[in-house]
């Protein structure tokens, strides 16, 4: 994804960045810092961009943690 695109993100995930900016931007952070702290929020709690074919769609081979422990030794 080109830095700055912000296609493959929800409505939701947008709307919660949007809020998250201004936020920051209501404690003295510049615009600019505001923004790049808002995504990386969003990222952080999300995992990035999940609109289809952003390739955030299915279990990927992942493994959930209680899958681990049923593993046999």
């Amino acid at each position: 994804m080109a830095k700055g695109d912000k296609d493959k993100y929800t409505d939701k995930q947008k709307r919660k960045a949007e809020h998250i900016e201004v936020s920051y931007e209501d404690r003295s952070v510049s615009q600019e810092e505001a923004e790049r702290r808002a995504w990386a929020t969003v990222n952080k709690e999300s995992g990035g961009g999940n609109k289809s074919g952003s390739g955030r769609g299915g279990q990927g081979g992942k493994k959930s943690s209680s899958e681990y422990g049923a593993e046999s030794k």
